[in-house]
């Protein structure tokens, strides 16, 4: 009975299951354009299950084509990490955090945020003041 009750409690409460992640390769269409990064992974913090299916299918066809795949989660092989706050803009591009920690978006949650694995990176340094500009916390491994 006691199985039973858990199972309809963990199936009632969405935000229980684990995280979902969205992973991403990204090469240049063009010699002249560089890569910062090749190969990352991002997950959105305090949102319901499936919010990342739409940013995650959101392919570039651009100078920089990224291919993306959603996965249970990020793997733990990365060399750095970035942690933002989640904004409507990082929905449609996760590299876009926000600078204004106070302010609050309708349809996201107040604690939700972005956090980015780095796993293959051409550029460190400039991933690094990319996160930092843009309001996030960078930590390397």
């Amino acid at each position: 009975m006691n199985r039973l009750l858990l199972l309809l409690i963990v199936c009632l409460c969405p935000m229980w299951v684990m995280a979902q992640g969205c992973d991403v390769k990204t090469r240049s269409q063009s010699p002249s354009v560089p890569v910062i990064e090749t190969h990352s992974c991002y997950e959105y913090e305090g949102m319901p299950v499936d919010s990342i299916d739409w940013s995650c299918s959101n392919e570039s066809k651009e100078m920089l084509t990224s291919t993306k795949k959603k996965v249970a989660q990020c793997g733990d092989r990365y060399r750095a990490t970035c942690l933002g706050t989640l904004t409507p803009e990082a929905l449609a591009n996760p590299q876009s955090i926000s600078k204004d920690k106070n302010s609050k978006p309708l349809n996201i949650p107040d604690n939700a945020q972005v956090i980015t694995y780095y796993y293959s990176i051409e550029n460190l340094p400039q991933a690094k003041i990319d996160c930092e500009t843009g309001g996030g916390k960078w930590t390397e491994k």
